[in-house]
């Protein structure tokens, strides 16, 4: 037998990418933890509260049914499409067709792989927002898809340059990822920018794509859509997650949302992917999207707020800027001048006061100067984080 060297690589594809940031530290933060030094991660957006009650009771029930537990249909059950329409319509004032215009998700991460492979052919271009969500970059990279940047300012509260943007060479773009509220900046969502949005994917044939999960965190005011905006069902899609609003990260479950056309070309490729979610947790997202005013405010609002002060008095401890307006699971600040980088803060942070936060470049070039703190741990958490950073940090 020939003994030559048994010699696989992997597809070029995987030069274009790196392995997620997160997870390439995680594996730093769960050694340290293995070494004793008790790390608290302050770093990833992940709810630590549960689900409403109502919620997890039908989960249950339904799985102890001897029939719940077979395929289901792609795109979705009837009882869940009509719970998202429902959603909408209470929350947004958008009129969805349960049966024409929405198509359950295995959350969003999944949406952004199949609306690229739906719309976007290999060196066509799409408009990725610098700072912004990493997965809009690495998914597209991987599927074969240009990367151009659109810039995000402090100065201009986050929202995209429209004047800039016009002077660009749009005639290869097919898609544009936004994202408001903003992740990882917390910059609000604006109908100007909205209605912009929509005129300018009409002018040019480009598909918006907004992502947007953060509209009920820390913000008791009008919830906005990039559909509400008259036309915007023919050039925009919209996810929304119930891993945010609901306390449901790790369930899986999301929106997407466009015209019908959109729809029956992205089932396409979805179906070709994936099977419908177990029945039994679609029912209870059912369940969850009943979840009445008082339950969103406890979560969604009362439960971040006293973390959010917390974050803040940790960012005024180490020097950092912020604004005090920005909404959503995060809270972004400016790193004092004096550090050469954002690392040099973070590490710091991380080895000396065994904290675990995000520094801002993995989300873009524009973040290069600032911090993330997530606000998924609870109080006591926070009250020893801060304890420890100021500690180290002391004037």
């Amino acid at each position: 037998m020939d003994n030559k060297a048994f010699n696989i690589r992997p597809a070029d594809r995987l030069g274009a990418v790196n392995e997620y940031y997160f997870s390439t530290k995680g594996k730093e933060v769960a050694q340290m933890n293995a070494e004793g030094k008790d790390i608290i991660s302050l770093a990833i957006g992940s709810p630590d509260m549960p689900p409403s009650q109502e919620t997890i009771d039908v989960l249950c029930e339904t799985a102890r049914r001897a029939d719940a537990h077979g395929y289901q249909p792609t795109v979705g059950t009837p009882e869940l499409r009509h719970a998202m329409a429902g959603f909408y319509k209470r929350w947004y004032g958008v009129n969805l067709d349960p049966n024409t215009e929405i198509q359950p998700l295995i959350g969003s991460k999944e949406g952004i792989l199949h609306v690229t492979l739906t719309f976007v052919n290999p060196g066509e271009e799409v408009l990725v927002p610098n700072p912004g969500y990493p997965t809009y970059t690495s998914l597209s990279k991987i599927l074969g898809a240009e990367i151009v940047n659109y810039d995000l300012k402090e100065e201009n509260g986050w929202q995209p340059d429209f004047d800039t943007l016009e002077k660009m060479d749009l005639s290869r773009v097919k898609l544009m990822w936004t994202n408001y509220p903003h992740m990882p900046t917390g910059g609000r969502a604006r109908r100007e920018t909205f209605e912009k949005l929509v005129d300018f994917a009409l002018r040019h044939n480009i598909i918006i794509v907004n992502d947007n999960p953060y509209s009920f965190i820390l913000n008791k005011g009008e919830k906005l859509s990039i559909l509400q905006i008259p036309r915007a069902k023919e050039c925009c899609i919209e996810f929304n997650s119930m891993s945010k609003s609901h306390n449901m990260p790790g369930w899986r479950i999301g929106i997407l949302a466009t015209n019908g056309n959109f729809i029956k070309w992205i089932l396409k490729v979805k179906s070709n992917i994936d099977s419908g979610t177990f029945r039994a947790m679609q029912l209870a997202a059912v369940k969850a999207y009943d979840n009445n005013d008082e339950w969103h405010l406890k979560s969604n609002y009362e439960t971040y707020l006293p973390r959010r002060r917390y974050a803040e008095e940790i960012m005024r401890t180490l020097g950092c800027s912020f604004d005090p307006e920005q909404v959503g699971m995060f809270l972004w600040g400016r790193i004092p001048d004096k550090y050469t980088d954002v690392e040099e803060l973070t590490e710091r942070v991380l080895h000396e006061a065994r904290v675990f936060i995000a520094p801002g470049f993995i989300f873009g070039s524009n973040g290069k100067r600032y911090i993330r703190i997530s606000l998924c741990a609870k109080e006591d958490k926070f009250r020893e984080a801060l304890r420890r950073i100021k500690e180290v940090f002391k004037t």
